[in-house]
């Protein structure tokens, strides 16, 4: 009995919604009608010839007055508008038709933020600073000789910059060499190849250290850039870790006899940090997953301190691929923290976890009827979330633009993080049944939640302005680089400045040619009501004299 009448009042509300949105228009032929019939009882004929009369004996100058009036009060009413948008973010006559209106018409608006949320958002933002636009070593970076390479030789584009290829040999004299190399010759010679800008000719070096010693960065360089396979580049970083463990062991002894020790000791382990990693990466490449994350895991124990490498963003990838979700979720509780910096791969991977649970039986159309369950709400607020952190990861993930090779840099909520995130995780994605149909129906509100997305933040710091600039240097120049959506000017801002730019000029050409202008707004006027006159002159045609004749002395 309970559901039928619950069913029974969700009838008739939807009755109600039905009849405000939809009868009004036949409320309003009915009543035009009425006052049709009751135009002789009303005098409207009568009242119609005296206005005739009036507008007959207004003199030019009442036009002009009329038009400048009606350019001056759209030209303020514009002003107001532009300046509501650009301190809050949309226009008022819309932000008031859609608060106060919209309610009264049976509708609701779900995709606006509490103003307790927004406030917790501009607290939060002004706490946090705008960072610089710092460019990272992108974690999952492919291997130029076996995957870039590869790339050219078939397409002969190169995917790879020459900017962020000069990062790379950055990081390679950072991380692998040291001030004590010149007392290795082995050392010495690789420590002038990282410098190299031509490829042969650090391929040349390499073998020509190898030929001194068993030189790991040697083994590294070899394994990156000339192996031609992923199988050709295990078996050179398993070379490597054998020599680079020997060099790690020897400098762990010595690491505390001075600073040139304490060096050397950084550098090895940063060798070995970076040969045990690559050599997890070429088993996930390989199918071996599960070895993979068992290396992965083994390295963070071994290492916990090394958290600039972001390993933990390889593990999830690999996980992810096992359909791991309660070890995902476990890694995400560990560097999804508050006081840690975030990524797109921590943002997203939350966010196919939640929508994971509720994906499978979203539906947009149910979910407008009912509202959104408790479940749905905070997969919806997670792809918030992850896309206000980068919005440029969902037109990748729905296939709205097409995917390029990642570059071995990125930036942070940038296009080339999107990239990156998306080649890698896409197919995650759509493993998960109706995932990416949710994040096509909500990553868009998101922008509509933000009040102005480059001046505030809503959960995080404002989304920085350079991000644009230092894409197209990592990015090939065959790419479109994606841009921040630009929140678009509401229709209401648009419409004024069309009515003010028209009545501005109607109110010019009246005050310069005030009886033409006359002529034509008594000719505007006729036509405009030409069509009423024609069907009130077919009514009174079709209907008999009799029954016109009782009806207009009701």
């Amino acid at each position: 009995m309970a559901e039928a009448g619950t069913g029974f009042l969700e009838q008739l509300k939807s009755c109600i919604v039905w009849s405000w949105t939809y009868l009004w228009t036949l409320w309003f032929f009915i009543m035009l009608f009425l006052v049709y019939i009751l135009r002789v009882p009303l005098k409207i004929n009568d009242n119609l010839t005296t206005v005739s009369m009036f507008l007959n004996t207004l003199t030019p100058k009442f036009y002009v007055a009329l038009t400048g009036t009606s350019s001056l009060i759209s030209g303020l009413i514009l002003i107001f508008e532009w300046w509501y948008f650009r301190k809050y973010g949309t226009s008022f006559i819309e932000q008031v038709s859609v608060s106060h209106l919209r309610p009264l018409l049976g509708g609701v608006d779900s995709s606006a933020p509490s103003a307790a949320s927004a406030a917790g958002g501009d607290a939060d933002s002004s706490r946090q600073s705008v960072s610089e636009c710092k460019v990272w070593r992108n974690p999952l970076n492919l291997f130029r000789g076996a995957e870039y390479n590869r790339y050219t030789w078939v397409t002969g584009r190169e995917p790879l910059t020459y900017y962020d290829m000069n990062l790379s040999a950055q990081d390679h004299q950072t991380f692998f060499t040291c001030d004590t190399d010149h007392l290795r010759p082995a050392d010495a010679i690789m420590q002038k190849a990282w410098r190299e800008r031509n490829p042969q000719a650090r391929i040349s070096a390499a073998h020509e250290a190898l030929e001194l010693n068993e030189c790991a960065t040697a083994y590294i360089l070899l394994a990156e850039e000339e192996a031609t396979t992923i199988v050709e580049a295990e078996k050179l970083f398993k070379q490597a870790l054998k020599a680079g463990e020997g060099c790690y062991r020897r400098s762990q002894q010595l690491q505390h006899h001075g600073a040139q020790y304490e060096a050397q000791h950084r550098r090895d382990t940063n060798v070995l940090v970076y040969i045990k990693r690559r050599l997890a990466m070429c088993a996930r490449k390989l199918g071996r997953t599960r070895e993979a994350v068992k290396m992965m895991r083994d390295l963070m124990k071994e290492f916990p301190l090394l958290s600039m490498f972001n390993i933990h963003e390889n593990l999830l990838e690999a996980l992810l691929e096992l359909q791991a979700y309660a070890d995902v979720q476990a890694v995400l509780a560990k560097y999804d923290d508050i006081s840690l910096p975030k990524s797109a791969t921590i943002c997203y991977t939350a966010a196919l976890l939640k929508a994971r649970a509720v994906s499978d039986k979203f539906s947009p159309e149910a979910a407008s009827r009912r509202g959104l369950s408790t479940a749905e709400m905070n997969a919806v607020e997670a792809i918030h979330r992850a896309v206000e952190f980068n919005p440029h990861v969902p037109k990748y993930l729905l296939e709205m633009k097409s995917l390029i090779l990642p570059p071995e840099h990125i930036l942070k909520r940038g296009d080339s993080e999107a990239i990156a995130y998306a080649f890698f995780h896409l197919q995650h994605w759509k493993r998960v049944e109706g995932a990416l149909n949710l994040l096509h129906c909500t990553w868009e509100g998101t922008f509509r939640m933000i009040p102005y997305p480059l001046e505030k933040g809503h959960l995080f710091y404002p989304y920085p302005i350079c991000t644009e600039t230092a894409d197209r240097e990592l990015l090939p120049s065959f790419h479109e680089v994606s841009v921040y959506p630009k929140k678009e000017l509401p229709f209401f801002i648009l419409f004024t400045a069309g009515l003010c730019s028209f009545t501005a000029m109607l109110a010019l050409l009246t005050h310069q040619f005030p009886e033409l202008m006359g002529v034509f707004a008594k000719a505007f006027l006729s036509t405009l009501f030409a069509p009423l006159n024609f069907v009130m002159e077919k009514v009174e045609s079709i209907l008999p004299s009799s029954l016109w004749h009782q009806l207009t002395r009701i």
